[in-house]
């Protein structure tokens, strides 16, 4: 049985194989993600930044053995970056090549109507093979669908990207199929795993969402975030691990610009160790804020509660 099929058909094999790839999901992320492989549909991912969604679709790839193809969405982006463009350095030297063509077969041209028509021929076949794959740059996308084995496609951060920009993946979502207007239509001989994610900065089409399965991630709860911590700072003493997740918890309660993300929860526990902490104190939590907090105002806010925020839980009875 293939890892996909084991992952489908399992979830408690799915959900192993992203632990020891280091990544925790949430139960019901966890069969999303199930159901998209079962049913061959995409994964919407949305939620704050920082929360796993992009890792979720890393963590995917490796748990199931896959290449990842990783499409970046920005403002303006265009089918010429997402899906093809053509060479066309490449085509101006062809161009050069058919022109010298066209002359030789001219020039040595013989006497008759047959020979006539067999220049006519070669001339013609050089004029197809202008637009073929030998000239196509595939991108992301187009790379997904002719890929000869499955591939997990992250269209990444998809509400950055123009509205226009989502009706260019309709095809690609409901068909698994990309149009090349010069050449046909490529249809995925191996369907990719297609995992996209949003942080809500303009409400996406009806007809995308149409399209996808549908999950929520949010910040995980402190146990599974301080599971995640020890995974990827296995040098942890546990008790710090436990300071640094509720600390994080407390900042993540305060009215922030940016509050601090799983990767920055990682990012200062490894700090820890560079420091060589075995606790946390106030001058370290001070020193060490900016892993967390990015802005100004967010760590004024912060040293203005340390005391609040670095207060033990109270002992339960």
């Amino acid at each position: 049985m293939t890892t996909d099929a084991l992952a489908a058909r399992d979830p408690g094999a799915l959900d192993d194989r992203l632990r020891a790839v280091g990544y925790f999901p949430a139960t019901d992320l966890a069969v999303s993600l199930r159901l998209a492989l079962a049913l061959d549909r995409p994964l919407l991912l949305e939620g704050p930044a920082g929360v796993g969604k992009t890792e979720l679709a890393r963590a995917a790839a490796d748990a199931l053995g896959r290449p990842l193809l990783r499409l970046q969405c920005y403002e303006g982006l265009d089918e010429a970056r997402a899906i093809y463009e053509w060479d066309y350095a490449k085509q101006i030297l062809y161009t050069q090549l058919l022109r010298d063509t066209v002359r030789e077969v001219l020039v040595d041209l013989p006497e008759g109507a047959g020979a006539l028509s067999t220049a006519v021929d070669r001339v013609a076949a050089l004029e197809t093979a202008f637009f073929s794959e030998r000239f196509l740059v595939a991108r992301p996308l187009l790379a997904a669908i002719r890929a000869e084995r499955p591939v997990v496609l992250l269209i990444d951060e998809v509400d950055r990207a123009d509205p226009e920009f989502e009706a260019l993946l309709l095809e690609v979502l409901a068909d698994h199929a990309i149009t090349v207007p010069e050449i046909g239509t490529y249809r995925a001989k191996a369907p990719p795993l297609v995992v996209l994610t949003t942080n809500a900065t303009r409400e996406l089409t009806e007809a995308l969402r149409r399209r996808c399965l549908h999950a929520r991630v949010d910040y995980p709860e402190p146990s599974r975030e301080l599971a995640i911590v020890k995974a990827r700072v296995p040098q942890i003493a546990d008790a710090l691990a436990q300071r640094l997740v509720e600390f994080v918890r407390r900042l993540r309660e305060m009215d922030l610009r940016k509050a601090p993300s799983i990767a920055e929860s990682i990012e200062w526990a490894r700090s820890m160790m560079v420091l060589g902490a075995s606790a946390l104190d106030e001058p370290t939590a001070r020193a060490t804020l900016g892993v967390l907090l990015k802005h100004g105002e967010d760590k004024d806010r912060a040293e203005a509660r340390m005391a609040a925020l670095l207060a033990e839980k109270p002992t339960k009875p």
